[in-house]
């Protein structure tokens, strides 16, 4: 308490929004955070991309495959879905599971300010499940699904509480460069953990592993390198005080204070315009991201190897496109190089629809436009939206952005899951998703940010 107390006698330290007028010590200081903030993205981006991206579609489909029956459909909870499509229904199951949690995260954690434990416990939640993947073997798809659901929820709400500190450990002319910085550390640990994943899945005879046991372990490894070093940014991560009436039930309070959010940001329509627009194209991303690795394995007819590297030059070029993408927003400012983006992720599944299979060039080709656009889409709608937060309402506000990133990104795999099931084929469910990046190039075009950022109280950066 001494510590913060101290602190809030420093204009700015408080708060990144400040940056005029902070003394050197409060400057290293929030240097240091920013600096430990980076690594929770390198913690848990490996979920992401090992996980989500490269393994569990294509192992879990196999599980269900072998649990199916004679037509080729398993019945969760008597319900018939096609095998190929059990992966896609359940990842929009956990992102449904996650809405109902990520609000109520994030009010508590500003009525509270314990922004760390809360994420503390996300984080290990969602290592734990991931680590329990090992476990997944013969038959076992609905074990698949329960902890990939869980997973996902814990790793949706814990970045609800991550992306909550980005306005407090960043001034507003920082928040570009911080936040694309935060998406290459993450970027880089998942370039990193899949070499170690190439080497030990080409490798698995020699390791006397079978592919099926190598995989499972390629999927739990995440867990533990999720888990080992979330204890840098927790270590690192300071919580900011409240004040808040003395006796107020927290639990309690946090629904009121969700329903006075959801309230309060009718105050804010051009935030909320920035929103939709963010949660249509980002739907479209989350989407991507997560099948990429379903159509090049059962549409393409890729290997295993073939994808690992196709995912692996994604995550070497993405840590390129964030970083540059950054450099461009400081010339061209954010909106203008988000549009840019969008319109590349358009022409970027175009032509994904037209690729031959048993090619991996033209699917490493395909990786190469995805990587070049996916972090910097990513990390500048992040720090954009940053600019949009009324002061003192980050996690709330940051809950709703969440939503948008994870916790409502259930549309574009139901849509890729039920054109997949009408039609049986991966190559329609992939072009569907164009319409997610076309029709949210028209919603951001109409946002006036200018008029947005000062609408929410903030100062209006020089070029956004």
């Amino acid at each position: 308490m001494s510590a913060a107390t101290a602190e809030e006698a420093e204009p700015g330290a408080e708060d990144g929004r400040a940056g005029p007028g902070v003394s050197q010590e409060a400057r290293a200081a929030r240097r240091r955070e920013q600096r430990g903030w980076y690594f929770y993205d390198f913690a848990c981006s490996v979920y992401s991309t090992s996980v989500l991206t490269v393994f569990l579609g294509p192992y879990l489909t196999s599980v269900a495959k072998a649990a199916a029956d004679a037509e080729g459909y398993v019945h969760p909870l008597g319900i018939p879905v096609r095998a190929g499509s059990y992966f896609a229904y359940t990842v929009s199951v956990s992102v449904i599971v996650a809405v109902l949690i990520m609000p109520l995260a994030g009010a508590v954690a500003d009525r509270t300010g314990r922004k760390k434990p809360l994420l503390a416990a996300a984080a290990y939640t969602g290592a734990a499940a991931t680590a329990g993947m090992f476990f997944l073997g013969g038959e076992r798809y609905l074990l698949g699904g329960l902890l990939l659901i869980v997973a996902n929820a814990a790793l949706a709400v814990s970045m609800v509480l991550y992306n909550a500190f980005l306005p407090q450990i960043a001034a507003p002319d920082e928040r570009d460069a911080v936040s694309s910085r935060g998406w290459a550390f993450g970027y880089t640990s998942g370039a990193f953990v899949l070499v170690l994943n190439l080497v030990l899945f080409q490798g698995h005879d020699s390791f006397g592993l079978s592919e099926g046991t190598a995989v499972r372990i390629c999927l739990a490894s995440a867990g533990v390198w999720w888990g080992a070093f979330a204890i840098v940014p927790l270590r690192r991560l300071r919580d900011r005080a409240v004040v808040r009436e003395a006796g107020a039930e927290v639990a309690v309070s946090g629904w009121r204070q969700l329903i006075a959010t959801l309230k309060d940001m009718r105050r804010y329509p051009l935030t909320l315009s920035f929103l939709l627009a963010y949660l249509v194209y980002n739907d479209g991303v989350q989407t991507v991201i997560s099948q990429a690795s379903i159509y090049g394995s059962e549409e393409l007819e890729l290997e295993q190897s073939t994808l690992i590297v196709a995912v692996l030059l994604v995550q070497v070029l993405a840590v390129a496109g964030a970083l540059g993408m950054g450099r461009l927003a400081s010339v061209y400012g954010a909106k203008r190089t988000i549009l840019g983006s969008l319109a590349a992720w358009g022409l970027t599944l175009a032509a994904g629809y037209f690729l031959p299979a048993r090619t991996p060039v033209w699917f490493f080709a395909l990786a190469a436009m995805i990587g070049l656009v996916l972090g910097g889409s990513q990390a500048l709608s992040r720090s954009l939206f940053s600019h949009l937060v009324p002061a003192g309402k980050e996690a709330e506000y940051f809950s709703a952005y969440e939503m948008s990133d994870r916790g409502l990104s259930w549309v574009g795999p139901l849509v890729f899951g039920l054109t997949y099931q009408v039609t049986g084929s991966y190559r329609d469910a992939i072009i569907s998703l164009v319409v997610f990046f076309a029709l949210g190039f028209v919603l951001l075009a109409r946002v006036p940010l200018r008029r947005a950022v000062a609408a929410a109280g903030n100062p209006v950066p020089e070029r956004i």
